[in-house]
Order: C-alpha cells, then structure tokens, then sequence
C-alpha cells in the first residue's frame, strides 16, 4: 500500500481548496461593486453575482432633448461595474486554480 497515504493526503488538500473556493465564492457575492460615467453623473452598483442594485443619476444630466447622452453614459457605468466584479472574480478564484492549466481559460 505504498502511496497511499500521498494519495489520501491529496484529497484532504483537494478538499480543503474545494471548501476554501466554496467560501471565497459566497465573499464574492456579499460585495459590492460601482462605477460611475459623465464624471459621477451616473453611478451604478453591482453586487458580486453580477446583478445591478442601484443605479443613480443626476438631476442636471437628464435632459429630455438629449436622451441618448444619458442612455450612453448608464451603458458604459454598467459596462464599467460589471468589467469590475469581473475582474475581482478572476483574480480571487484564479488563486485556486493557477497552475492547474484548465481548459478555456477558466477563472
């Protein structure tokens, strides 16, 4: 039975690193991320499960002639919020799987 005691030890770490991805991946979802655009006059908040939960805009930004302006600046606010949970993600569950080379690139 030699090895057997390498392979057992093997799957307490593969455990341990399941349960610590586990918890990572609930932190993740209790964050919470924002973005603003037209230099804050449209901020929007995400949380880490990529849902928007707020979104804010100016009073002086709302132009009734100008509509398009607003409808650009809450796209690249909610683009920006959602590059940023992206990341965040990325790079906190990139830390369990660097080095494994899974396929597609994930995390």
């Amino acid at each position: 039975m030699r090895g057997g005691g390498n392979m057992n030890k093997m799957m307490k770490q593969m455990q341990k690193m399941q349960k610590d991805m586990l918890k990572a991946q609930e932190e993740l979802q209790e964050m919470t991320f924002e973005a603003t655009a037209g230099g804050g006059m449209v901020k929007v908040v995400a949380n880490g499960k990529k849902e928007i939960t707020d979104i804010e805009i100016k009073e002086e930004v709302v132009d009734p002639d100008d509509v398009e302006m607003l409808q650009d600046l809450i796209i690249a606010a909610t683009n920006e919020v959602l590059k940023e949970v992206e990341d965040k993600t990325n790079d906190t569950m990139g830390k369990f799987t660097k080095g494994l080379n899974l396929p597609g690139g994930m995390f």
